[in-house]
């Protein structure tokens, strides 16, 4: 029988379970159930919205979007969002997904702190930055009903989720901190890291190597 957690079916397909039995081993559960609630706001966000993303694309975009903050999926040269896309890529064609869909989760996971932008694009791209920013920033709540965010909470808690999701980002991407340019995690660094300073685009363009 499929799992519904506030009214949202979750995906029961060899995929899906594929994925949550590999994030559930893989990451820590602070991430595992983030990633849940990710799936199950970004579905009841689009639903608000009119939107309809496909689910088990959207899945698979929420389980993995954070990934890139911890090992074994944590890299060293890019930003910790396109980590994160670059695996959950090679999870979905080596389960046979086609390049097309597979890019889809691809760009949901690598925009997925980008603002405006992700909801201009397919609907499983926006559902995954709705579902992050409900979560993370308590964005468009109002949408939702009380039993709506009861439901979720009570199946994936999230008990002192501030502070834990903070120190998640800040290990993250503190070795790599040149990958925060132009980005809100620099805001992470910039209240966690002591001597960190943002690169100023201002600065980048009047000290460039043209001539003026």
């Amino acid at each position: 029988m499929t799992e519904k957690i506030a009214g949202v079916a979750i995906p029961d397909s060899p995929l899906a379970k594929a994925a949550t039995d590999l994030i559930r081993d893989t990451t820590p559960p602070l991430i595992f159930h983030h990633s849940r609630r990710v799936y199950l706001f970004g579905s009841l966000q689009a639903a608000a919205r009119g939107l309809r993303p496909d689910p088990e694309l959207l899945y698979v975009a929420a389980l993995f979007h954070d990934t890139g903050l911890v090992a074994p999926y944590r890299g060293d040269g890019q930003r910790f969002e396109m980590d994160g896309a670059d695996h959950a890529r090679s999870f979905l064609l080596a389960h046979g997904l086609t390049e097309g869909d597979a890019g889809t989760v691809w760009t949901a996971i690598a925009l997925h702190t980008t603002p405006e932008v992700p909801y201009g694009l397919a609907p499983e791209i926006a559902a995954t930055t709705a579902g992050v920013e409900t979560d993370v920033l308590g964005l468009h709540l109002t949408r939702l009903t009380r039993e709506q965010i009861d439901e979720v909470t009570a199946a994936h808690p999230r008990p002192d989720f501030k502070r834990q999701i903070l120190e998640a980002f800040t290990d993250g991407f503190r070795h790599r901190p040149d990958t925060t340019f132009g980005t809100v995690n620099a805001d992470v660094l910039e209240h966690f890291v002591p001597g960190f300073r943002r690169t100023d685009f201002v600065d980048v363009i009047q000290n460039s190597a043209w001539p003026e």
